[in-house]
């Protein structure tokens, strides 16, 4: 039995091999995609991860703080702690900003935590912890810091002491781990030229800066350049206590609002980056619709161009089954080339991406059934044109 597709590949394989090279960027495009979107959820499970928190307690009414802005006072982790079945409670900043290096902008997310507690880099990859109160950094090998390098904040600057992997925001924004005073000050408080502005302001108003009241207005002043804010409070619980009783108590006697770690992926995941889901979606579609119309034009020109060869097998006796089972033949072989191709590219290209791609080995699959489905659905023009093909074809030249 002639192969319609061995046919092809025989006498016009370069033809056949590079419609499927394009086919496979196409398909490397659309894993790729699939890609991103687990790279996303991924990066917000592992902020979750990295954070070492059983619960996320932030301010009332907000869900903070990865999805929204979260501001509650650095003494409510005293009261937090001494909740049952509390065993670590402390305070952590959380900035996204552009800390520069050089002649270098990088957009990071300054993380303020306290040593030892949860918030601190759960492992270093090179160098060590921070051993000072202030000045010192551990970044993410994703900032393209090195050991030893300063990198600016606000007005000071930090030396990076250590390096971690994998520390990175929902947005997938590289980390850069401060101490929590640092943090605060560069979160919080601000610039020197608003501070002597603020203190004019307060010097010329009368009910602030009264002459029978020494020390009023320097007590002012100093309160509007002092910081007792943070964005939340990072708990982790003793073994054996539910964390949804202990953030009930939170809510109930804390006026404060607490997440578990599954409420808080709920946030990351079905919230925050759902519109980006959508879009994602939608491209997937779009390129699952037109790889579909490209292996239907490419089929049915390659039929249109046998159609003497289809004739001549129907004259012979050449059952329809048979002609259409060449032809779907041809397209299976078309689609699995171009999936090769592009499971191959994909791969090669994904480090490349500024953001995690990961590729799960269960998209592949997936997506190899759905380019053998398209392959098999856009062959039916194709298959539909051979069966009209009138034997007489074969004669009459």
């Amino acid at each position: 039995m002639i192969s319609l597709a061995g046919r092809d590949i025989a006498h016009s394989w370069s033809k056949f091999v590079l419609t499927g090279i394009g086919l496979g960027l196409l398909i490397g495009v659309t894993l790729t995609m699939a890609g991103v979107y687990r790279g996303m959820v991924d990066d917000a499970r592992a902020l979750l991860s990295n954070s070492g928190a059983d619960l996320w307690v932030v301010q009332k009414d907000t869900q903070g703080p990865y999805a929204e802005a979260s501001t509650i006072k650095d003494d409510v982790y005293r009261s937090v702690r001494g909740l049952s079945g509390v065993g670590q409670a402390a305070n952590v900043s959380y900035l996204t900003m552009q800390v520069s290096s050089g002649n270098t902008d990088r957009r990071t997310m300054v993380v303020g935590f306290e040593p030892g507690q949860p918030g601190e880099p759960g492992y270093l990859i090179a160098g060590r912890r921070l051993l000072r109160g202030h000045f010192e950094a551990i970044a993410d090998i994703k900032t393209g810091l090195a050991l030893g390098e300063r990198v600016r904040v606000r007005r000071h600057e930090y030396v990076v002491v250590g390096l971690t992997r994998r520390m990175v925001s929902s947005g997938g924004d590289p980390m850069l781990f401060i101490p929590l005073k640092d943090a605060q000050e560069a979160q919080f408080l601000k610039d020197n030229d608003a501070i002597v502005n603020d203190r004019a302001r307060t010097a010329a108003n009368p009910a602030l800066n009264r002459p029978g009241v020494p020390g009023l207005i320097d007590s002012i002043n100093a309160s509007q350049t002092s910081n007792r804010n943070v964005n939340a409070v990072l708990v982790k619980l003793t073994d054996g206590y539910p964390p949804d009783q202990v953030a009930q108590e939170i809510r109930r006697w804390k006026h404060l609002q607490a997440y578990t770690r599954a409420e808080m992926e709920e946030i990351l995941v079905a919230k925050l980056i759902a519109t980006s889901a959508k879009q994602i979606g939608m491209f997937l579609v779009i390129l699952t619709i037109v790889s579909a119309a490209i292996v239907a034009f490419i089929i049915y020109t390659m039929t249109l161009g046998k159609i003497r060869e289809i004739a001549v097998l129907k004259l012979i006796g050449t059952r329809n089954r048979s002609i259409a089972w060449m032809i779907l033949q041809q397209a299976l072989g078309l689609g699995l080339i171009g999936f090769i191709v592009g499971k191959i590219s994909a791969t090669l290209w994904a480090p490349a991406f500024p953001k995690y791609v990961l590729l799960e080995p269960s998209d592949a699959l997936q997506g190899f059934i759905i380019v053998m489905v398209v392959c098999a659905l856009a062959s039916t023009l194709a298959i539909r044109a051979a069966l009209k093909v009138d034997p007489a074809t074969a004669i009459g030249g």
